[in-house]
């Protein structure tokens, strides 16, 4: 059964950093495109970052510089490194896995496209 794990979330001070962790369990990354998305109390939610089977990455424009998404194929697991966290990074953070082939630089921003999907895991940035 194809399961994705979300971790590493919680209360953090603006300007400070965390790194969430997405484990996949019952497939293998190679052939799968995944994706972070937020959702933030009375809002829609919205794709973050993004890899592909091949590695290429995408960043929603609020984030680039800040944010960087990294894949561990052995471990199978992704990473979301999030530094000079703001407040309006505030949201519950998901993940998501979306087949694709090996090598393929596919992975948009979409949540329609992806089709499996994590519990989510808290993000509060607060003084």
């Amino acid at each position: 059964q194809l399961k994705l794990v979300e971790s590493g979330g919680g209360l953090v001070q603006p300007g400070g950093s965390l790194r969430l962790s997405c484990a996949a369990s019952g497939f293998t990354l190679d052939y799968y495109a995944i994706a972070w998305f937020r959702q933030a109390p009375g809002k829609e939610r919205e794709g973050v970052s993004s890899i592909s089977s091949g590695g290429s990455t995408n960043y929603a424009d609020s984030v680039k510089g800040r944010f960087t998404i990294s894949r561990d194929n052995a471990k199978n697991t992704v990473y979301l490194q999030m530094n000079s966290l703001r407040p309006e990074d505030t949201a519950v953070y998901y993940c998501a896995a979306e087949i694709t082939r090996r090598g393929s630089s596919w992975s948009p921003l979409r949540a329609g496209e992806y089709a499996y999907w994590g519990q989510g895991t808290q993000v509060t940035v607060s003084s």
